[in-house]
């Protein structure tokens, strides 16, 4: 198998201008986490206080919800924290975790990106799609059709075909086991918000979010990094795209830097916060042009539906879609 081409930082940098894009910061990355929950717990109070503003929590939630799995990554990575062992506590213990069977799965990626043997290329491979298509996978994202189809269908299906004399309250019993900072978190936050009125929180503003709009912005930033990317992609300023997000955007949609994602792709250990100057060297410097990028998340929306509406196959669920996971950060 051969390994995806790879980018040396002494093609493009000079050792001085390399040290502070990649060195951790003791500091930065633990403070994103800190904004991420205070913006989660802000939304929360607020929907609380305003029921009618429970439609903006839930989004502002689900995108909080996908940059708690953007830091996750940069800890996949080694990036969050200078001191490794902070690094995966902090990964795994301030996030939904996951932080092991995520770097050994991850990391794969990286390394045949865009390759016959990258574990993410059937999440890319199937674009351009049709308009119609596009919509359908929205719909089913922000239905919670998506979520119910990786995270429950299994269980059930588990369930039906159990075999003689294994009873469905074991499966469930290791279910619970297997996820434990969901159905504790979800205890801790039901006992101590009921007393007061807001026994509905957790699930209007942490299930609900998780659920529908998390699906469908997990989905479109997949699209966005590596749809219509040419597969056995031999240029490694191709193998992923930059998209540029407006303010819009990063609140909704593309938090933490995550747009920067052919930065990511060339120097993989460059943490999210040093990625925004690692684009403007590279700018500088006349890289940028032979780098795959995009003006906007619209543009790249367009390409990737632009397949034409005669060849829609309907409404079933392709591969891609099973796939898409609710925590993988390119």
């Amino acid at each position: 198998m051969a390994a995806a081409a790879r980018v040396a930082p002494k093609d493009h940098f000079s050792p001085a201008e390399w040290a502070p894009l990649s060195r951790k910061s003791s500091w930065k990355g633990l403070a994103l986490m800190a904004h991420a929950w205070a913006v989660i717990f802000a939304a929360a109070a607020m929907a609380m206080a305003w029921p009618i503003t429970i439609p903006l929590a839930v989004m502002i939630i689900g995108a909080r919800q996908l940059g708690l799995a953007i830091l996750m990554h940069d800890a996949a990575h080694g990036a969050l924290h200078p001191n490794l062992k902070v690094n995966d506590w902090a990964g795994e213990t301030l996030t939904p975790g996951g932080l092991v069977q995520y770097r050994n799965y991850h990391l794969g990626h990286h390394k045949f990106a865009q390759q016959a043997e990258d574990p993410d290329l059937g999440l890319s491979a199937p674009f351009p799609i049709t308009r119609v298509s596009l919509r359908r996978k929205i719909v089913r994202d922000l239905t919670g059709q998506t979520h119910f189809k990786q995270r429950w269908a299994p269980l059930i299906r588990r369930i039906r075909e159990r075999k003689p004399g294994e009873s469905a309250v074991a499966i469930l019993r290791r279910f619970v086991k297997s996820r434990p900072k969901f159905f504790l978190g979800a205890a801790v936050t039901i006992a101590v918000t009921a007393p007061f009125g807001y026994g509905w929180a957790w699930f209007v503003l942490w299930w609900l979010p998780s659920a529908t709009w998390l699906p469908m912005i997990t989905r479109l930033r997949n699209i966005a990094e590596h749809a219509c990317v040419a597969k056995d992609e031999p240029d490694p300023l191709r193998h992923a795209r930059t998209t540029h997000a407006n303010i819009l955007e990063r609140m909704f949609l593309a938090p933490y830097y995550v747009n920067y994602h052919c930065e990511h792709h060339m120097f993989m250990h460059v943490p999210c916060y040093n990625l925004p100057r690692t684009h403007r060297l590279l700018k500088a410097k006349g890289v940028l042009p032979g780098m795959l990028t995009a003006p906007s998340y619209l543009d790249v929306l367009r390409l990737a539906s632009s397949k034409p509406a005669s060849q829609d196959r309907g409404g079933d669920a392709t591969p891609e879609e099973r796939g898409v996971r609710q925590v993988a950060i390119q």
